[in-house]
C-alpha cells in the first residue's frame, strides 16, 4: 500500500507525474523490480494550513492536572477556542472526516477533529510530557490533507491524586476473625481519603477513609473478592484515583506445612559436643510430601549461631558454654525459630519456635590461692580476724565455694574458718613460747555448680599463720602511792578501803594483786618521819594480822576492838603476764585508821592522797632592752614639739 507523506503538497502544474521504483523478494527467489507511475492532474485541493501542514506541526501545551477528556485542540473552528487548522476550498466541517493514523498515543480524536485528554488524564508524578498526533483530514470526494499535532504536558502545579500500585493482588488464609488487618493501599496526593467503590455495599471488608487499611468485617472463608478502590483529594474530589485489589481466600490446610512437633523445647548439658542432633522435624506439605521442603533457622544472632539445620535435623553448632556472663545474662536459655518453607508460588511458610536450656555441669575443681600465708600478734583478742582465704572456682556462678577446716579447733588449731567468706578467726589463746606459727588445711567445695546438687568437687589448700611475738610490758597502776583515811566500824565489819587501778598492754584481765608487806605506825612511841607526810609516828607490824585482804583488786579492812588510831603502810604487788613471762610492780598504801568508839560517828569516808614528786625547776632567759634616760628625755620633748605644731597649724586653718 503506497499512501502520501503526512505534509505533502502536489502542484500538477509543477510536477504531473512521479516514478517509484519498487523492488520485492521471497525467499528461495530472485529479486524483482517494478516501476509504478503516479500521475498528477489538475482539480481542486484540499489543502491544510500552517503550522499544522508543516513537518514538526502544530504545538500545544497543557498541564498534567486537566480534566479527563478535556478538549485540548481542534482541526476545524470550534467554539471552544482552541487552535485552528484552516481548510481551503471546503467551508463545511460536517462534510469532512478526521483520522488518526498512529495509534501510540493515549490522546482522543473526535469525529468533529477535537484532540481530547486521556480517559483517566495525565500522570502529574512524572516531568514533561510529549504526545504527536499525525491527522489525515479526507472531503466526500476524497480529497484530504494531513498535519501533526504536539502535545506537550507541563507538570502540574498541584499533585494529583496517584496510587502507587494501582493493581494488587493479596492471599490471605481463612480463618481470619472480624476486623482483622488484610492488607493497605497507598496514594500520593494532598488531603488523601479513600473509599470502597464497588461492590457499592461491601458485605466482607471495610476501608479506613484515612490510612486506607482495609480489614475483614467478619471471619472469612474461602472466596474472592475484587475490590475497586477510590483515592481522593477531600478539598478537590475531582483529582481522584482508583485501583483494583483483588483479594483471594485459600484454605490454611493448602498454604503452609505441617511439621511434628509444632514448637520444640528441651533441656541440654553444657557439656553437649557439636554436632549433636537435638531434633528431627518430620514436615510434609498440603499434598502429604516431604521432598519440596526448604528448612532455615532464625532468630537472634547470639542464639542463632550456636545452632545448624542439616535437612530436618536441628544440631548444635557450637559448644554451649554455661559458665558465662553473656549466657548468664541471656537466662542461660537460646531461642531461634526453624522456618519450613514449601516450593510454588506463592512460597507458603510454617515457623517451630525453638528454645533451649542449657544446664550447669561441674566441670571444674576450686582452685587454691597462690599465697596463704598470715601473721597475727601472739596476743590476739578471740574473735580477730587473722585473714581470708580467696579461693577461686570457674564454674558459675563463679568463685561459689564453701570453706572448712580439716581437724576440730583446740589447743593445737585455735582458729576458726567463715563458712562462706573464708575468713580465719582467732577462737582461742595464742602462745609464742610453745609454738611460732600453724598450719591448717582448708578445704574448698563448690556449691551450685551441678543441675544434679551432690556432685560437688573440693580441694586442700595449705594455710600458714605465723605469731608475731608482743615485748611484755609491766603493769602500770594509777597512782603509784595512796594515802587514805577511813573511820572502823563495829569489830568484825568488813569495809573496803580503794579498789587498784592497773592495767597491762594489750589485755588487763589477766592482773593478780597481793600484799606482800608492811608497816605500822601508832599515834605514839617512837617517832619516824614519812618523808611524803612529814610527820612522826611510831612503826609497828604490818598486815600480820591480816586486818587488810585484798579481794581481786579491791583492798578490805577488817575492824576489831582496838581504840587507838593507827597508821598502815601496806605494800600491794601487782602481776601480769603468764608463765615464765610473768612480770610485777609494786604500789604502796598509806591506810590511816580511827577506831569506831571515837565521838567521830562510824564512816567509810576514804581521802586519797597522792604523794606530791620533787618540783622541777625552769630556767628560762629573756633579753630586755633598757634605754639610757637622755634618750627617753629627748624623745619626749620632740615628741611635745611636734604636737605644738600640729596645733598652731590647725589653728590658722580654722581662722582662715
Amino acid at each position: 500500500q503506497v499512501t502520501l507523506r503526512a505534509g505533502a503538497e502536489l502542484d500538477a502544474h509543477q510536477v504531473n507525474q512521479y516514478t517509484l521504483i519498487l523492488r520485492a523478494a521471497c525467499p528461495g527467489e530472485d529479486e524483482v523490480e517494478q516501476r509504478l507511475f503516479v500521475r498528477v492532474t489538475a482539480g481542486q485541493v484540499l489543502r491544510c494550513d500552517t503550522p499544522f501542514a508543516s513537518a514538526d506541526g502544530d504545538v500545544v501545551q497543557v498541564r498534567a492536572d486537566v480534566a479527563p477528556r478535556t478538549p485540548l485542540y481542534a482541526v476545524l473552528p470550534q467554539p471552544l477556542g482552541g487552535l485552528t487548522v484552516m481548510l481551503q476550498g471546503f467551508p463545511s466541517p460536517s462534510s469532512l472526516q478526521f483520522r488518526l493514523r498512529n495509534h501510540n498515543t493515549p490522546l482522543k480524536l473526535t469525529h468533529r477533529g477535537l484532540v481530547l485528554a486521556p480517559d483517566n488524564g495525565f500522570d502529574p508524578s512524572k516531568d514533561t510530557q510529549m504526545f504527536r498526533l499525525e491527522i489525515e483530514v479526507m472531503d466526500r470526494h476524497g480529497h484530504n490533507c494531513s498535519g501533526a499535532v504536539r502535545v506537550e504536558v507541563m507538570p502540574s502545579h498541584r499533585p494529583r491524586v496517584t496510587f502507587l500500585e494501582p493493581h494488587q493482588a493479596v492471599m490471605v488464609t481463612e480463618g481470619i476473625r472480624p476486623w482483622e488487618a488484610v492488607t493497605q493501599v497507598h496514594a500520593r496526593g494532598d488531603n488523601v481519603r479513600y473509599a470502597i467503590l464497588a461492590p457499592v455495599a461491601p458485605a466482607l471488608f471495610t476501608i479506613n477513609e484515612v490510612t486506607g487499611e482495609i480489614r475483614s468485617t467478619r471471619r472469612l472463608e474461602l472466596v474472592r473478592a475484587h475490590l475497586l478502590i477510590r483515592a481522593y483529594n477531600a478539598l478537590h474530589p475531582d483529582d481522584h484515583a482508583t485501583a483494583t485489589v483483588n483479594i483471594t481466600v485459600q484454605g490454611t490446610d493448602r498454604l503452609a506445612p505441617r511439621c511434628v512437633p509444632a514448637i520444640f523445647v528441651s533441656q541440654v548439658s553444657e557439656t553437649v559436643s557439636p554436632g549433636s542432633t537435638l531434633v528431627t522435624l518430620r514436615c510434609t506439605d498440603s499434598a502429604g510430601t516431604d521432598g519440596c521442603l526448604h528448612y532455615a533457622l532464625e532468630g537472634p544472632p547470639f542464639s542463632r549461631s550456636r545452632f545448624c539445620m542439616e535437612g530436618p535435623q536441628l544440631k548444635v553448632n557450637t559448644t554451649l558454654d554455661y559458665d558465662s556472663e553473656a549466657v548468664a545474662a541471656m537466662g542461660f536459655q537460646f531461642t531461634a525459630t526453624i522456618v519450613v518453607t514449601v516450593g510454588g508460588q506463592p512460597q507458603q511458610s510454617t515457623r517451630v519456635p525453638v528454645l533451649v536450656t542449657v544446664t550447669p555441669v561441674n566441670e571444674f575443681r576450686p582452685a587454691c590461692p597462690s599465697s596463704a600465708t598470715f601473721t597475727v600478734p601472739e596476743t590476739a583478742a578471740f574473735g580477730s580476724i587473722v585473714g581470708r582465704v580467696a579461693g577461686t572456682d570457674r564454674d558459675y556462678p563463679l568463685d561459689s565455694l564453701e570453706y572448712s577446716l580439716e581437724g576440730e579447733s583446740g589447743p593445737a588449731q585455735p582458729f576458726s574458718i567463715d563458712r562462706r567468706t573464708g575468713e580465719i578467726r582467732v577462737v582461742g589463746p595464742l602462745g609464742s613460747q610453745q609454738q611460732k606459727s600453724y598450719r591448717l588445711l582448708v578445704r574448698l567445695t563448690d556449691t551450685h555448680n551441678d543441675l544434679d546438687l551432690s556432685r560437688r568437687q573440693s580441694s586442700l589448700c595449705d594455710v600458714s599463720v605465723r605469731l608475731q611475738a608482743v615485748p611484755d610490758q609491766l603493769p602500770v597502776c594509777i597512782p603509784e602511792v595512796q594515802e587514805l583515811w577511813i573511820t572502823a566500824g563495829p569489830p568484825g565489819s568488813r569495809q573496803p578501803v580503794t579498789r587498784l587501778v592497773c592495767h597491762s598492754s594489750p589485755d588487763s584481765a589477766g592482773l593478780t594483786h597481793t600484799i606482800v608487806g608492811g608497816e605500822e605506825w601508832p599515834s605514839h612511841g617512837t617517832k619516824q618521819a614519812l618523808p611524803w607526810r612529814g610527820t612522826e609516828q611510831t612503826p609497828s607490824p604490818g598486815n600480820e594480822d591480816g586486818r587488810f585482804r585484798l579481794e581481786g583488786n579491791t583492798l578490805v579492812y577488817l575492824a576489831n576492838d582496838r581504840a587507838e588510831p593507827r597508821t598502815f603502810v601496806l605494800m600491794v604487788e601487782v602481776w601480769g603476764g603468764s608463765g615464765a613471762r610473768r612480770r610485777s610492780t609494786l604500789v604502796a598504801l598509806v591506810v590511816h585508821v580511827t577506831p569506831w568508839s571515837t565521838p567521830v560517828p562510824p564512816s567509810t569516808t576514804t581521802r586519797h592522797t597522792t604523794l606530791q614528786k620533787q618540783p622541777l625547776v625552769v630556767t628560762r632567759t629573756e633579753a630586755v632592752w633598757h634605754p639610757p634616760a637622755w634618750f627617753v628625755a629627748v624623745l619626749t620633748i620632740s615628741g611635745a614639739l611636734l604636737l605644738a605644731t600640729l596645733g598652731c597649724t590647725a589653728r590658722n586653718l580654722l581662722c582662715r
